[in-house]
């Protein structure tokens, strides 16, 4: 099937990912915790907000180009940091980080990617931020931070929403797992998929490498992400670790997965020049505010000492000229892209931040706004 024709928008590429992925897998990226009423939040959220179309405006020429991180950019979307790429198509990160620098976006590569830190950053010239857990293991965090130096990385990403797995149901029922598990049902599923099988198991082209110079953490994540996550992340972080990685790190300093203006506060305090307003796609504490719906007090209190990204629940360009119109610097973008790279590796990437970044010109035009740069609340209100 022809992406080009097959596939017009994010949901087009969610139908052909099912198709292309075993079931286990395909549920992985598409599952959130608990109910996932979270995770459908995030999305259905946008519905509430209306766009204002200011008529009879000079359209004419409609810039979407902005800064991020002292970083110019095309378009004020980034790429969210999002694991094993590889799980999801052979071609893994690379192809995303290609993608990305085709259209001027900024890449961040996860901590539990399956390409290395320089592996990443060697593939493109583009900008590129490093996605941090903290671990038991300190020197693991510090080695990751010189490594991220000498290969350029223009910031570091704080992942704060993670103390303990969530309740990733869908995983339990469709047996997910790292490695996958070898239920009959699921080696029915993965039978179907003799390439995926080839790579995942006799090319182990899975391995999450940025975490293999630590033993310990190699060991639990053998175990499965839940064993990893719960047994080798820091739970007693305070906000006393984000100014003790301040001090240790020069560039952008983002802290991911906050929601509220308290603790939004507090990141500006140790140190933070971000924050992503994320609730980890749905997949971490259910029933926390969807991310579009955090932009307005966080923007109101803080906006003149972060930057504020809102990441999560992103599928139309109308979503990402919302978000802007609310507060947010930018926007930030995960199964929107995985779903394309499942679909048709980087070609399947490239089409789908194609479309939406045509969508996010529409939608400026037709709003009567000629530059991101002037979006504002004139511009959106939310439903009666």
């Amino acid at each position: 099937m022809c992406i080009r024709d097959s596939c017009n928008n994010v949901m087009d590429f969610r139908q052909l990912a099912r198709r292309r992925l075993p079931t286990p897998v395909f549920h992985y990226i598409d599952g959130g915790a608990d109910d996932e009423l979270c995770l459908r939040r995030n999305t259905d959220a946008f519905a509430d907000y209306e766009l204002l179309p200011s008529q009879l405006s000079d359209v004419s020429n409609v810039q979407l180009g902005s800064t991020l991180f002292g970083q110019p950019v095309d378009w004020p979307v980034m790429i969210s940091p999002t694991g094993a790429s590889k799980l999801f198509h052979a071609e893994g990160e690379p192809a995303v980080v290609r993608a990305a620098r085709e259209f001027g976006m900024i890449y961040t590569l996860s901590t539990l990617g399956t390409t290395t830190i320089e592996d990443a950053a060697a593939a493109s010239d583009g900008p590129k931020a490093y996605q941090l857990y903290i671990f038991k293991d300190r020197g693991l965090t510090e080695e990751w931070l010189e490594r991220c130096k000498a290969a350029g990385y223009i910031a570091l990403a704080l992942t704060v929403d993670t103390p303990v797995a969530g309740n990733r149901e869908r995983d339990f029922i469709h047996g997910f797992g790292a490695p996958p598990r070898s239920r009959l049902r699921q080696v029915l599923s993965f039978a179907r998929y003799p390439g995926w099988v080839t790579r995942a198991v006799v090319r182990k082209d899975l391995e999450m490498v940025n975490i293999t110079s630590s033993e310990a953490a190699a060991r639990a994540i053998k175990q499965g992400i839940r064993n990893f996550i719960d047994g080798e992340l820091e739970r007693s972080l305070t906000w006393k670790d984000v100014e003790w990685l301040r001090q240790r790190w020069d560039g952008a300093l983002v802290v991911k997965g906050v929601q509220t203006v308290d603790d939004c506060r507090k990141a500006a305090e140790a140190g933070a020049t971000a924050v992503m307003l994320s609730n980890h796609g749905g997949r971490q504490l259910e029933s926390a505010p969807a991310p579009v719906d955090c932009i307005a007090a966080v923007a109101d209190a803080l906006r003149d000492r972060l930057e504020i990204i809102c990441d999560g629940g992103i599928r139309r360009g109308n979503h990402v000229v919302k978000a802007l119109a609310l507060g947010a610097n930018a926007c930030s973008i995960g199964r929107a892209y995985l779903y394309p790279l499942a679909a048709g590796g980087e070609r399947g990437v490239s089409r789908a931040l194609k479309l939406l970044r045509e969508e996010v010109a529409r939608t400026m035009a037709l709003v009567g706004c000629d530059s991101v740069k002037k979006l504002g609340r004139s511009h959106v209100r939310m439903r009666k």
